[in-house]
């Protein structure tokens, strides 16, 4: 189990303790964290389950692949630390990963 933080729009913090092997974005689904859709259900092909990367995590996940680098250009907003939370698998590694959700997903 790791400890996700999803901070919302409005700066609503919630701390999870999610399942290692899931999603970051299966961990908001599954506690009705509001403004993560995931209408494709994590299959990277939409961007409803956009979030920011907090800087200091950014750099201490997989690489994103060119599938999502497609889908995060038709985003709301993409920054250089957006990622789809659907491909952030949960471990040990990244217990205390900090996550924003953007004011709106597309």
């Amino acid at each position: 189990m790791a400890k996700i933080t999803y901070i919302t729009s409005d700066n609503q913090t919630h701390t999870l303790e999610v399942q290692n092997g899931l999603t970051v974005m299966e961990g908001a689904v599954q506690n009705d964290i509001p403004g993560i859709d995931a209408d494709c259900g994590g299959g990277m092909a939409c961007a409803t389950c956009h979030v920011y990367v907090k800087e200091e995590w950014f750099n201490k996940l997989p690489k994103k692949e060119d599938g999502e680098e497609d889908m995060l250009d038709m985003a709301f907003e993409p920054k250089k630390n957006s990622r789809l939370s659907c491909q952030i698998i949960v471990s040990d590694e990244i217990d205390g990963l900090e996550v924003n959700i953007p004011s709106k997903q597309a």
